[in-house]
């Protein structure tokens, strides 16, 4: 059974970054499309940012130019960068795994955007 590990959350000012890592206990990026999702208190998760057909990447509207979902092979790694960060960016963070109907989730990170 593959997991998925998220690190790299924390508190942080308003207009600063973070780095999340998703670390996948196997090679999977071969047979698994990857994203990162998020969700705030009262909220639905909603999508992030993902990995498409071919390599492509797709952002929600709310962080485009501010995020970038990116990956390292060899270490089995997704991470999210994350700049200029605001408070509404406040959210647990979850990294999925997903193949067809088939989906894993980490234990997500906590991201807190606050001065």
């Amino acid at each position: 059974q593959v997991q998925l590990v998220e690190s790299g959350g924390g508190l942080v000012q308003p207009g600063g970054s973070l780095r999340l890592s998703c670390a996948a206990s196997g090679s999977i990026f071969s047979t698994y499309a990857m994203a990162w999702y998020r969700q705030a208190p009262g909220k639905q998760r909603e999508l992030v940012a993902r990995f498409a057909r071919g390599g492509s990447t797709l952002y929600a509207d709310s962080v485009k130019g501010r995020f970038t979902i990116s990956r390292d092979n060899a270490k089995n790694t997704v991470y999210l960068q994350m700049n200029s960060l605001k408070p509404e960016d406040t959210a647990v963070y979850y990294c999925n795994a997903q193949r067809g109907v088939s989906g894993i989730w980490g234990q997500g990170t906590q991201v807190t955007v606050s001065s």
